[in-house]
């Protein structure tokens, strides 16, 4: 199972996506975490305490293996063996921490953004674990058909306006990909009127509600990661995991 997360920024997918990778490993699955958010945090949230560079900010290394020369480079650099040197484990985790190109005032950076398209495209089509990553926030990599491989995408929906939006342009995008199995997954819900203020927009496109959970925010604020969180939210992401390995079989 190859699964995705996107969402507006602030949303929580960042969250979900380590609780849904320790939610995997407590069912016994090895897990390929992989962190393609220009602000990355699963290291933090899985409490992986190695020093991490995310590959996008390695520009040295990104231009050598794109091959870059002036206006010239390869539309299919080496990258294999990126994983052995990079890959961080924990357990049954491997967490692969990609985050992504920005320049200021430009979009992406194209020979250095190829790199890391490639080796992501690479990790999701070798391996045979369950492959989690999350997306960087909004609706670009959409636009890139980086989400093309995956066999479900999951947008974190937020009940306010703005997280509404964002998630309407999402569904919108993967249905023009033909992308069949998008959910929305409410997250942060503290009553009845949001839950069906989600419902009246998304209908049958949610496939899991999730409630705020206070015990969660006190742990962020006291920069605790989530390695033994098992409170409220995460029996509900385990929940979630087990629609999930339904609609794979």
């Amino acid at each position: 199972m190859k699964i995705a997360f996107s969402g507006k920024g602030g949303v929580g997918k960042s969250a979900i996506a380590a609780l849904l990778s320790l939610a995997y490993m407590e069912k016994g699955y090895r897990v390929l975490a992989i962190d393609a958010d220009p602000s990355p945090h699963l290291a933090r949230l899985l409490e992986i305490r190695d020093e991490i560079i995310p590959l996008a900010d390695m520009k040295e290394l990104l231009a050598e293996r794109a091959e870059k020369m002036g206006p010239y480079y390869t539309l299919n650099p080496k990258i294999e063996d990126l994983p052995e040197k990079f890959m961080k484990t924990k357990e049954q985790i491997n967490l692969m921490v990609l985050g992504a190109i920005r320049e200021a005032g430009a979009g992406c950076a194209c020979p250095e953004q190829t790199v890391l398209r490639r080796l992501m495209g690479y990790l999701i089509l070798k391996t045979q674990d369950v492959v989690i990553v999350d997306m960087e926030a909004g609706v670009e990599h959409f636009g890139r058909g980086t989400v093309v491989p995956m066999d479900v995408i999951l947008v974190i929906t937020k009940p306010y306006r703005g997280s509404i939006e964002t998630s309407k342009q999402i569904l919108k995008l993967a249905e023009e990909l033909k992308l069949k199995k998008v959910f929305i997954v409410g997250n942060g819900i503290r009553n009845s009127q949001e839950e069906e203020l989600l419902k009246k927009e998304f209908g049958d496109k949610i496939i899991a509600m999730l409630p705020e959970d206070k015990d969660l925010e006190k742990r962020e604020i006291e920069g605790k990661g989530l390695w033994d969180y098992r409170g409220e939210l995460f029996k509900k992401v385990a929940e979630l995991r087990d629609r999930l390995l339904e609609l794979k079989n």
